[in-house]
């Protein structure tokens, strides 16, 4: 089993890195094959509603959007991780979120991330966190993905990685997390071996309140 973690931080070895860093660590020593992607330092366009997402099957805009897909889909569990900017996550991330969970939502199969667990966790020097996790976490219930959660916010605080170092409960809050995360992996995973099926789907209908 897999978890990609996500480094939504335009500094590849920041506050947002050594939290992610703590929870990879935790999931490898519980069986847990864990890997970093970085997003990168280049500003990430966000979505801008064309859906040629649904004829290309992938995002139109063939950059980290489409390299993160492909790698998503041999992922069993996901982290995304972001710095707090202004009380909210990352601008980066969210473009870059909001362009993976459009396009994954309308290219056709596979569908990467349905049913497959998920978590965020923020960095902060001070404020904000709980406001950028929520703002992580919709594109979780969005698509079917249950959430994992630790026994505190999932937020580390510090201005630097060694400031991080310092936060000793924001660390204690991400092994837990990753021990958390493996075994809502081995619960699935056990699930499957037992023949437990999927939730059946109805097809739905969406409404607009204009008439």
């Amino acid at each position: 089993m897999k978890v990609l973690l996500v480094n939504g931080s335009p500094h590849k070895e920041g506050c947002t890195h050594r939290a992610l860093v703590e929870v990879a660590h935790t999931l490898e020593e519980n069986g847990i094959n864990a890997e970093i992607f970085w997003i990168g330092a280049k500003p990430v366009g966000g979505c801008v509603a064309c859906g040629g997402c649904s004829t290309k099957g992938a995002c139109v805009f063939d950059d980290v959007v489409n390299e993160f897909r492909q790698k998503a889909a041999e992922a069993d569990g996901f982290i995304f991780g972001a710095p707090v900017h202004y009380a909210h996550a990352a601008g980066s991330l969210l473009a870059f979120m909001d362009r993976l969970f459009y396009s994954n939502g309308r290219a056709g199969e596979p569908n990467v991330f349905k049913f497959k667990p998920a978590a965020a966790v923020v960095s902060a020097r001070r404020g904000g966190t709980t406001a950028a996790l929520d703002d992580i976490q919709k594109f979780f219930t969005i698509s079917q993905m249950p959430i994992v959660s630790s026994r505190y916010w999932n937020n580390v605080h510090g201005n630097t990685a060694d400031e991080v170092e310092q936060d000793a409960e924001g660390l204690w809050t991400m092994r837990q997390l990753g021990r958390n995360m493996a075994w809502m992996l081995s619960c699935i995973e056990a699930a499957r071996a037992a023949g437990i099926e999927l939730p059946a789907e109805e097809a739905g209908t969406q409404t607009n309140f204009i008439h």
